[in-house]
């Protein structure tokens, strides 16, 4: 980071107490009788050599609009928010109800994927996706629309319940694959729905 000032790094340090207290960002006028100043020209100057420093990034005409930056900003790639619609089974498929329940953030580089209006998420519930490094407890982004090719990972309704398997294609005919030989595969008895087709996955990682 560029150096600052003593009274740039006390201003900073004084919006980083504010708003790491839960307090709206302070304003001009506030900084200035905060520090001393006999007018808020003196804080527009010490502001305005904040943002060019990247250390503050301010709305023009908003008020309360001031904000720290990121050290590491510039090195950061676009971050988007994915609808979370519940879980999946990855076992025997069932009957879900699947309503959006939250959101996951993700950097768009570190997923491998640009995100589309049709882009969801589903946590999974179940071990039969193992085989394909999918395991109980993971998050997988999933693209509505495309038609799935041979051996890609979808979403799917079958026969009206969930789940979650390897597409293939048999003769001609579809069926889903488990990854996982104690879980049988399944051919759909009257329609298989495609709800999405997997394009990544998001792991946390669990206490020892």
């Amino acid at each position: 980071m560029t150096d600052l000032t003593k009274q740039q790094r006390a201003i900073r340090d004084f919006i980083e107490r504010e708003t790491a207290a839960g307090h709206p960002c302070p304003s001009q006028r506030e900084i200035a009788e905060r520090f001393g100043f006999a007018s808020k020209t003196a804080v527009a100057c010490h502001v305005r050599a904040l943002v060019k420093k990247g250390v503050l990034a301010v709305e023009a005409g908003k008020a309360r609009s001031l904000r720290l930056t990121s050290p590491l900003a510039k090195l950061r790639n676009r971050v988007v928010d994915i609808l979370v619609f519940g879980s999946i089974p990855a076992g025997l498929p069932q009957a879900r109800e699947q309503d959006a329940e939250g959101c996951v953030s993700v950097d768009i580089e570190s997923i491998g994927t640009k995100p589309t209006r049709n882009t969801f998420a589903l946590r999974v519930s179940g071990e039969s996706m193992i085989g394909r490094h999918i395991c109980d407890g993971d998050i997988v982004v999933l693209e509505h629309g495309p038609d799935p090719r041979p051996g890609q990972i979808v979403a799917a309704l079958i026969d009206g319940q969930s789940t979650l398997k390897t597409f293939i294609l048999k003769g001609g005919k579809p069926y889903l694959r488990a990854e996982n030989p104690d879980y049988p595969d399944f051919i759909p008895a009257q329609e298989l729905m495609i709800q999405g087709v997997f394009k990544a996955l998001i792991r946390k990682a669990k206490a020892e």
